[in-house]
């Protein structure tokens, strides 16, 4: 982290924009249609959870009905997050969403700290455990019946990793390609799982929908869990904001996007659970069995294996969108001056941020070797809403400072304050319901301050240690040709 690419130029005029970077010279440019929007995010948001088993709704909320309830709010509750982004999104126009607005609301400090969870957490173990779970179904028609081997299942997720890091690095277009082809492969399952359960409803198969609120659950804490729960299965609705400078006509495509796949996306999540219902019991579904597979079974036949093959083509995409979105929040953060400054570096032939995508994609690959990232992901999960939370607020900060700015989109008051309101209830619950964990996790967010005052407050380092960065930086910018955004050539 260098000190060069560490000065942060906040927009001080309240008249003033923040424009996308110049697509002159070297730097990214806007390759990202509307369609490449929307797959991003609906790519980003169904993972391999919505096959496997929405257990974490149904388990808390007790009965049939209040968990198709409770996905139908959780729904409503990120489309209320999301119009709030598309303000923040069309005002502040940087890639790196909630580090962004973060940082350009409160400071360097607290966009560090998250910065710093997502980096050193959040992402490459997100990353890790959705290849392990793309290699798991990939090769489960091989061995139905057994546990699959596990070095076979690491060396499938390491080639997935590898792969997608070679596409991200070499063609924005590539990578959106791929995101496009297995968000229609993830949508197209979930269409097949809907109309062969809904074909099941009308052939009388109503036997776990006839009393839908039987054995609801009267807990408000449990209730609350269940929400939870689903709106875990809605994380990635502001993935699209992480890569705002490479979409085209932001203003107009970035609401679109949103809305368009936050309703399709509540739709398919609504429906495939009512379908489910027309063949597995509310039981099986309790007791953590994988869903989707056990639908397939019970209804295709020798062809039950397709369904363990869709899941895995959901979970790849789902790797590229991480890889896709993560390596541009580093980007950001190398030219903030909160990672090494190589990080904001661009690739002269591709225009990619091609440091930024081999620093997350090698990153991954060691938490492909640890047996703990599922438990750094729990003690971590609820700083994702404490980011997103303080996003929204930052809305209102900007409200308040800042009258005049320019707001292609603005929205009404009521939403960021109720969003405000819900995602301080979603930071306090697991202090209550997962003490330990959340301790753990506050200690990995403190783990961060010894790091930004060496590496980034303390601004008078040792020539010599300052000389080996230098050195460290011209040897990787010869190595993979990249140089800094905008160097102009001829």
């Amino acid at each position: 982290m260098t000190e060069s690419a560490a000065d942060y130029k906040a927009v001080d005029k309240d008249d003033e924009t923040p424009s996308v970077e110049s697509n002159e010279g070297i730097g990214l440019k806007p390759k990202v249609s509307l369609l490449n929007g929307v797959t991003v995010i609906v790519g980003s948001i169904i993972g391999s959870g919505i096959f496997v088993s929405p257990k974490g709704v149904l388990i808390n909320a007790g009965s049939v009905g209040l968990s198709l309830i409770v996905w139908i709010a959780c729904g409503l509750f990120s489309m209320i997050g999301a119009y709030c982004y598309a303000e923040l999104g069309t005002s502040i126009m940087r890639s790196g969403a909630d580090y962004a607005y973060i940082f350009e609301a409160f400071g360097a400090f607290p966009a560090f700290l998250r910065l710093w969870v997502e980096c050193m957490i959040v992402r490459p173990c997100s990353q890790a455990i959705v290849a392990l779970t793309f290699s798991y179904y990939v090769i489960e028609p091989l061995f139905p019946d057994c546990t699959q081997p596990s070095i076979p299942v690491t060396l499938l997720a390491v080639i997935a990793i590898l792969v997608l890091t070679y596409v991200n690095c070499k063609d924005v277009k590539w990578a959106t390609r791929v995101q496009d082809i297995f968000t229609y492969a993830k949508v197209l399952a979930l269409l097949l799982i809907i109309i062969t359960g809904f074909v099941q409803l009308g052939k009388g198969n109503l036997e776990y929908l006839q009393n839908p609120f039987q054995d609801t659950e009267m807990d408000i804490t449990q209730v609350s869990l269940a929400f939870y729960s689903g709106l875990f299965a809605y994380n990635g609705w502001n993935y699209l904001n992480f890569v705002i400078e490479e979409l085209k006509d932001p203003v107009k495509n970035l609401p679109k996007a949103i809305w368009i796949s936050i309703i399709m996306v509540t739709l398919i999540y609504v429906l495939a659970n009512v379908a489910y219902f027309s063949t597995v019991s509310p039981q099986e579904i309790k007791s953590g069995a994988a869903v989707a597979v056990m639908f397939s079974k019970r209804l295709y036949g020798i062809l039950w294996w397709i369904m363990p093959i869709f899941v895995s083509l959901s979970t790849f995409g789902g790797v590229n969108g991480i890889l896709f979105t993560s390596s541009r929040l580093f980007f950001v953060g190398g030219r903030e001056g909160h990672m090494p400054q190589v990080m904001s570096f661009v690739s002269v032939n591709n225009y990619t941020p091609m440091p930024a995508v081999l620093f997350m994609g090698i990153l991954s690959l060691f938490y492909l070797i640890s047996s703990d990232m599922y438990a750094l992901i729990n003690y971590v999960s609820f700083v994702n809403w404490l980011a997103i939370g303080v996003s929204v607020l930052s809305l209102l900060y900007f409200r308040y400072t800042r009258p005049n700015m320019k707001r292609p989109i603005k929205v009404n008051l009521i939403w960021p304050i109720l969003y405000t309101i819900g995602s301080i209830f979603l930071v306090v619950l697991p202090l209550y319901a997962k003490p330990v964990e959340t301790g753990f996790g506050c200690l990995i967010i403190a783990s961060g301050i010894p790091v930004y005052l060496v590496c980034v407050t303390w601004k008078k380092k040792p020539a010599s240690l300052q000389r080996l960065f230098d050195r460290i930086t011209t040897m990787l910018q010869k190595l993979l040709m990249v140089v800094p955004e905008d160097k102009k050539f001829g």
